[in-house]
C-alpha cells in the first residue's frame, strides 16, 4: 500500500511517501480501502514532536488518524456484512493516544471504530464530521446557548467554524465570527455570522461589545484576548490551540471537561443524519492527493485553509 510516513520529527519535509506491506485484518479488525484521509492541525503539531507527554508516537509512523472508504476484509469475530460497506473510522490505538495510520491507501481498524456512511453522503463531507461532529455536539451541549446571547467564535473559518456558526445562529444567538483574512471572513459571513472580525489586525477586539460565551478554537494570545471580552458570569469553552496553549482560568471550560460522558458514536451518527437532512453542510475547503500531504501541512500551518482539509486517495 501507499502511505505517508513521518520519518523523523521536524518540518513538513519529514513526510515521505512509502510503499508498505498491505495490512491484514487481525481478530476484531477490518481493513478499509481508503478513499479520503482527514488532516488535522494536531497532525502538524505531532509531526514536530509536540505532545510527547500525552501521545505515544515514535518515528517512523504513518501520520493521520481518520479515514473514509470501503471495507475490504474483516478478521475473525467481525461481522462479515461489513465487507463492501462505506464507512468512517478512526485509526490508531490506545484510546486515541497513538493517533496514526490514516495517511494510507489501506487502514486496519478495530471493528468498534466502524461507522456506516449514509448512501446520500459523499465520503469527503462525511469525513469532515468524523472528528468535528462529536466535538461540535460536546461544545454546544456545554455552551447551553439561549436566544439573545452574544457568542464569539474564534478560528471561525476552520472545520469547526463551518458547523458552529450556523448552529449557534439556529439556537438564537448573536454570533461574532473571528478569523484571519478576507477569504475566511467572507465564508464566516456566508455561514450566518452577524459580525465578523479579523483577529490578525491590531486591537481586533476594539469593536466587539462584551459577550456571554466564547467558543475558542484558537487558544494562545488570541484566546486570552477573547477571554477578556466575557461578561461577569460568562464562560469560555476551550477546545483549540492553533495559536498557542489552551486557555485556562476560572471562567474556562477545558477540552477534557467538554468530552466527559460523550457518546462519540451516537454524536457522530447524529451529525451524519443532520447532514443528510440538510440541516448542516460540512465544508471541505481544500483537498490534496495523498502524495502531497506535506503541501497540506504547509497550507494548514500558513493559516491558508478554510473548512476541512482532506487527502484524497486515487
Amino acid at each position: 500500500m501507499r502511505a505517508v510516513e513521518v520519518t523523523r520529527f521536524g518540518g513538513p519535509e519529514v513526510l515521505a511517501v512509502r510503499e508498505l506491506p498491505d495490512p491484514v485484518a487481525d481478530a476484531g479488525q477490518a481493513v478499509i480501502d481508503v478513499a479520503a484521509a482527514d488532516v488535522l492541525f494536531v497532525d502538524t503539531s505531532l509531526r514536530t514532536g509536540w505532545g510527547g507527554e500525552w501521545f505515544s508516537l515514535t518515528p517512523p509512523y504513518v501520520a493521520g488518524n481518520g479515514v473514509a472508504g470501503v471495507v475490504r476484509s474483516v478478521g475473525a469475530g467481525v461481522d462479515p456484512s461489513w465487507v463492501g460497506r462505506r464507512v468512517l473510522a478512526q485509526t490508531g490505538s490506545n484510546g486515541g493516544m497513538s493517533p496514526q495510520g490514516g495517511y494510507a491507501s489501506q487502514a486496519a481498524v478495530a471493528e468498534s471504530e466502524l461507522v456506516a456512511v449514509p448512501d446520500r453522503l459523499a465520503f469527503p463531507e462525511a469525513l469532515a464530521l468524523l472528528h468535528d461532529g462529536p466535538t461540535v455536539i460536546s461544545i454546544l451541549d456545554a455552551a447551553e446557548l439561549t436566544a439573545g446571547q452574544r457568542v464569539l467564535i474564534t478560528a471561525a473559518g476552520g472545520g469547526l467554524g463551518t458547523l458552529l456558526v450556523p448552529l449557534a445562529k439556529a439556537a438564537g444567538a448573536e454570533v461574532i465570527g473571528a478569523a484571519r483574512g478576507k477569504r475566511k471572513l467572507d465564508f464566516v459571513r456566508e455561514w450566518g455570522a452577524d459580525q465578523v472580525v479579523d483577529y490578525s489586525e491590531p486591537d481586533w477586539t476594539s469593536g466587539i461589545d462584551p459577550v456571554d460565551v466564547v467558543l475558542d478554537g484558537a487558544g494562545g494570545e488570541l484566546g486570552a484576548t477573547a477571554l477578556a471580552l466575557l461578561r461577569p458570569g460568562g464562560r469560555l469553552l476551550s477546545y483549540g490551540s492553533s495559536a498557542g496553549d489552551f486557555v485556562t482560568g476560572p471562567q474556562v471550560v477545558g477540552i477534557l471537561e467538554l468530552g466527559e460522558g460523550l457518546d462519540r458514536r451516537a454524536a457522530l451518527e447524529e451529525m451524519l443524519s443532520r447532514a443528510v437532512a440538510g440541516e448542516i453542510a460540512p465544508l471541505v475547503g481544500q483537498t490534496f492527493p495523498l502524495e502531497h500531504a506535506a503541501d497540506a501541512h504547509v497550507a494548514i500551518a500558513a493559516r491558508e485553509t478554510v473548512g476541512k482539509t482532506l487527502l484524497l486517495v486515487s
